[in-house]
C-alpha cells in the first residue's frame, strides 16, 4: 500500500514540477513579448514623428511661391499674358468648345 501511494506521490510531484516549469516558461515568454511590444511602439512613435517632418518638408518644397521662383530663375519660364490663355470646355456630348 505504501508503495502505490509513494508512486502516486512521485507522479503528483512530477506533475507539479512540470506545471511550475510551464508557468515560469510562459511568464518568461510573456515578458519577452512585452519588451518587443514596447520596442515596436517606440519605433511606431519615431516613424510618426518622421512622417510629420516629411510632410512639413514636402509642403515647404512644393509651396507655389517656391515653385514659381524656381521656374522663373532656373527654367526661364514666365506667366502667360491674358491674350495667351485659352479655356477649353468639354461638353457633356464630348465635343470641345474653345473660348478665347
Amino acid at each position: 500500500m505504501w508503495r502505490s501511494g509513494g508512486a502516486l506521490n512521485a507522479l503528483l510531484l512530477a506533475a507539479v514540477v512540470l506545471c511550475a516549469l510551464s508557468v515560469v516558461t510562459s511568464q518568461h515568454k510573456a515578458r519577452k513579448l512585452y519588451i518587443e511590444l514596447q520596442k515596436q511602439k517606440e519605433l511606431a512613435q519615431q516613424m510618426d514623428v518622421e512622417w510629420g517632418q516629411l510632410q512639413l518638408e514636402q509642403s515647404t518644397w512644393a509651396a507655389p511661391a517656391r515653385v514659381e521662383k524656381i521656374a522663373a530663375r532656373q527654367l526661364q519660364m514666365q506667366l502667360p499674358r491674358n491674350g495667351q490663355v485659352q479655356f477649353i470646355r468639354v461638353e457633356p456630348n464630348g465635343h470641345l468648345d474653345k473660348q478665347p
